[in-house]
């Protein structure tokens, strides 16, 4: 037998960015005092903390996997020989085929509130002081995430032990028989996945504001702005082009004026077996940029008579309201030309001895598709845990594919 068998894989890992626990400076603790000062002095702190994180991942994938593969084990000729039998038996034809590409994946885990404790202390001033203490953190954190691929997959696969003739033999008897014809083709495309992970590691500090213990008319006044924000952007854009053309033939066999003996076409099987699997586009993001002060302090005590004391403190957390995920599919599934075919055979003609007949005995055609469309997925919030497809993000997470659509139902 003549064993034909031909595996193609094709892997491909394009632009995997990974920001992994990108933190921003480790604030140190604030204090701002304004103590013991005179009568009648006027004392003023002005402190602004501004802080700003620019996370941006992008990547762009064009991939062309062109697959032209063909076993033949077929189109053998026995023609115009005299005596004896007359013989053609093929070997199998084996096709296998896999392309699997994946692509563009983006990871962030990025913390956005401020660390360490701030205290703002007016203590202890003398009569008639004009003392303030103005405190501005501000933290801005930004994260965008683009991922856009191509993939054109264009597989042309062919395995054949037919196309076989016998002719104008005499003498014998005549007997074409083939081997099995098998083709399986298999592509798979894991394209486009944004993971970000926007929130406090838990140690947030903490703000004591206070003024105690200053002069009879002294005018005291403590400012605190804290303020919070965060803009997320996930972009996938996905276009994914199969043009597959599988063909499984065992049949076109001819056995035609043949004289003498009998004349027997039997053919093996032929399979065909495509699988055709798009995952794409899936964003998952937890934003939890509440930043909320583990401790918030805020005292006037022990002023003198007819002080004018104020504490003002104005606390912005924006919460993900920024928060924007998008995704755009275009799906090309090309599976019209998907052959399995073991007919198409002659026996005519012959002539016999006796009373044999002539007999066409064909193998199975089996030809099975299967295609898989899984895509545009947006969780915001929600479990890490859950299923995902399968790319290299190194975070404790796993999601996987089977039951990611699930999840939204269980998010809702």
């Amino acid at each position: 037998m003549n064993n034909t068998k031909q595996k193609l894989g094709v892997a491909i890992a394009t632009g995997a960015l990974l920001l992994n626990a990108f933190a921003p400076l480790a604030m140190a603790d604030n204090t701002i005092q304004i103590s013991g000062n005179g009568s009648n002095s006027n004392n003023t702190a002005n402190v602004n903390v501004s802080q700003s994180t620019t996370v941006v991942q992008n990547n762009t994938a064009h991939v062309t996997n062109n697959v032209d593969v063909d076993a033949d084990t077929g189109d053998n000729d026995a023609k115009d020989n005299t005596g004896g039998e007359v013989s053609i038996e093929t070997g199998d034809a084996d096709v296998d085929v896999n392309v699997s590409n994946t692509l563009n994946s983006n990871s962030a885990n990025v913390d956005c509130c401020q660390n360490g404790d701030t205290e703002v202390l007016i203590q202890g001033n003398g009569t008639n002081s004009d003392n303030d203490a103005n405190l501005n953190l501000t933290t801005n954190t930004s994260v965008f995430q683009d991922n856009y691929a191509r993939v054109n997959n264009d597989i042309d696969a062919d395995a054949d032990t037919g196309d076989n003739d016998a002719k104008d033999n005499t003498g014998g008897d005549v007997s074409i028989e083939t081997g099995d014809a098998s083709v399986k083709v298999s592509t798979s495309t894991t394209a486009n996945a944004n993971w970000a992970k926007v929130g406090s590691s838990g140690q947030n500090g903490g703000v004591s504001l206070r003024i105690l213990g200053n002069g009879s008319n002294s005018d005291n006044t403590i400012n605190l702005d804290l303020d919070n924000s965060v803009v997320l952007t996930q972009n996938n854009d996905a276009n994914i082009d199969n043009d597959v053309d599988a063909d499984a033939d065992t049949g076109d066999n001819n056995a035609e004026d043949n004289t003498g003996g009998d004349v027997i076409i039997k053919t093996g099987d032929a399979d065909v077996d495509v699988e055709v699997d798009n995952a794409v586009n899936f964003n998952w993001a937890d934003v939890n940029c509440g930043c909320l002060l583990d401790d918030l302090l805020a005292k006037i005590d022990g002023n003198g008579t007819d002080s004018d004391n104020e504490i003002n403190a104005s606390l912005s957390f924006d919460k993900g309201e920024g928060s924007f995920q998008d995704n755009a599919i275009c799906l090309n599934n090309d599976l019209d030309d998907i052959d399995a075919d073991t007919g198409d055979n002659d026996n005519k003609d012959n002539t016999a001895e006796g009373d044999s007949d002539p007999l066409i005995e064909t193998g199975d055609a089996d030809a099975k598709v299967d295609v898989n469309n899984s895509g545009n997925v947006n969780v915001l919030g929600g479990d890490s845990d859950s299923e995902w497809p399968d790319f290299d993000f190194d975070v404790d997470f796993n999601l996987s594919l089977s039951e990611l659509l699930g999840l939204l139902s269980l998010l809702s």
